[in-house]
């Protein structure tokens, strides 16, 4: 379980980054962006993609695109959803959005879903609902800025069903297929950067550089972790689904909690609660 620990590490590393990188100063835009460089080098250096015998003609293009300008899309809804709602709730938003793919499983690859899914999925919705749309001030209904929150669960759902389509392509190595996108999300992002400089006349702060940089540092070893997980327990991928997505809805709650002091209401701790026991329900039905 030591590759779990450090991708929960990681995980909710990646969201402490972020927070840290606004409070100096940091424009979401100019410190996303120098995560998908690292991205696709640590591929490279980490992964060995490879290469595939596949016609480029034939590769999945329209998955690719959709994910390339996904990806840097919702990381800054992610960006947006911690500085408005918090790393508690943008943790539980990103998790439980594991709900979407379930679905798609049913409805669009067909596939048979039990009613304890069907169970684990409503406590879910409900503990989106808890967790989102009850907190105080500056996070309620009433202000709108839930709605990072809500991009965050759709968005990262969407990504998850996208990924697990092109791993149907099983002529093409899905670490080389990863590595297109990576390459493809950095051309979007660094030309909505060039969009910000030439017409918005934004400038680029280095130091935000060296922030990005870290954020693609522990964005990926999230990644590859969890993947190094799956490897070392493969007779056990329920208690790596478990113990990744419960892991970093409790890490991230004492993070948002006891430093960054974030405040929870009675209904968001019962929303934390339910996340929590949506995730047991779906990993063991």
């Amino acid at each position: 379980m030591l590759y779990v620990l450090l991708s929960v590490i990681c995980s909710v590393t990646v969201s402490v980054i972020i927070k840290i990188a606004k409070k100096n100063g940091a424009n979401y835009l100019h410190l996303i962006v120098w995560n998908y460089p690292v991205a696709a080098l640590a591929t490279v250096l980490f992964l060995n993609p490879g290469s595939t015998n596949v016609s480029l003609a034939l590769l999945p293009w329209g998955l690719y695109i959709a994910l390339a300008i996904l990806l840097p899309v919702i990381f800054l809804c992610i960006a947006y959803s911690i500085q408005y709602s918090g790393i508690v709730k943008t943790e539980i938003a990103q998790r439980l959005s594991l709900f979407l793919p379930l679905m798609a499983a049913f409805f669009i690859f067909h596939e048979e879903i039990s009613l304890a899914k069907i169970i684990g999925i409503g406590v879910g919705v409900l503990a989106i609902l808890l967790t989102i749309g009850w907190g105080k001030g500056k996070t309620s209904l009433a202000n709108g800025k839930w709605g990072y929150a809500i991009a965050v669960f759709i968005g990262m759902g969407v990504i998850d069903i996208l990924f697990k389509k092109i791993a149907t392509y099983t002529n093409v190595p899905y670490v080389f297929s990863m590595l297109v996108v990576f390459i493809l999300a950095m051309l979007v992002a660094f030309s909505l950067l060039f969009y910000n400089m030439s017409i918005r006349k934004q400038h680029i702060d280095y130091k935000v550089i060296l922030w990005g940089i870290l954020l693609g540092g522990f964005n990926f070893g999230n990644i590859l972790f969890y993947m190094k997980a799956h490897g070392a327990l493969s007779t056990s991928p329920s208690a790596v689904f478990t113990g990744m997505n419960i892991g970093v809805i409790l890490v991230g709650a004492i993070v948002g909690v006891y430093i960054f002091k974030e405040q929870l209401s009675k209904y968001n701790k019962i929303g934390l609660l339910l996340a929590v026991l949506s995730v047991l329900i779906i990993a063991f039905s």
